[in-house]
């Protein structure tokens, strides 16, 4: 059975919004103010992360995103994650535009918990915060994997909404990403 994990980069107060600058945000553009030992040791984080994995879960606008920026690249992460089988929650799209793709529509959480019962290995949630709202309200993620920035924006999309009930977590590590990022996992109590 497959584990689904939601990985995502945060501010130190939970925006998930607009990391990169280029939605337009006007607190966007947070991911790159760091550098040199941190963005190398996320790179290498997110490399191994993606080489240990069995899938990619994400939503309509994430798999748009993504195919922008990762269908014409090489090297180690990105031939990893190009590679990799992707499955598409969307009620309007036809055909995913990143490659090696399916889209996961009707009764999705049935989709969703079939898939993670037929995959061996993780299925990873990258940006898609409200596919990940859904996914932690249904009880069907089962880790959270957190990259913090340090910097706190004070307004934007955040990765955590209102649930219908308390979501326990325990704390399975925690570890230094160059000098100022932290990176926290978490699995869900159930």
């Amino acid at each position: 059975m497959g584990k689904i994990v939601i990985t995502t980069n945060m501010s130190l107060d939970g925006v998930v919004q607009d990391p990169d600058g280029q939605e337009g945000f006007r607190l966007g553009g947070w991911f790159g103010e760091s550098g040199g030992a941190d963005l190398a040791d996320w790179s290498r984080l997110e490399t191994d992360e993606a080489l240990r994995s069995a899938a990619i879960l994400v939503g309509r606008r994430s798999d748009a995103w993504f195919a922008t920026r990762w269908n014409d690249r090489t090297g180690e992460w990105a031939d990893q994650l190009n590679r990799l089988p992707k499955h598409v929650v969307s009620t309007t799209l036809a055909a995913p535009k990143w490659n090696n793709a399916t889209v996961v529509s009707g009764d999705v959480l049935a989709q969703i918990a079939k898939l993670k019962a037929e995959t061996d290995g993780d299925i990873l949630v990258y940006a898609s915060y409200q596919l990940a709202r859904t996914l932690i309200e249904h009880d069907l993620a089962d880790e959270i994997r957190l990259v913090v920035f340090p910097v706190i924006l004070g307004d934007g999309d955040r990765l955590f909404g209102a649930t219908s009930d308390k979501k326990a977590l325990r704390l399975i590590s925690t570890r230094p990403l160059g000098e100022g990022l932290s990176f926290l996992t978490y699995e869900f109590v159930r």
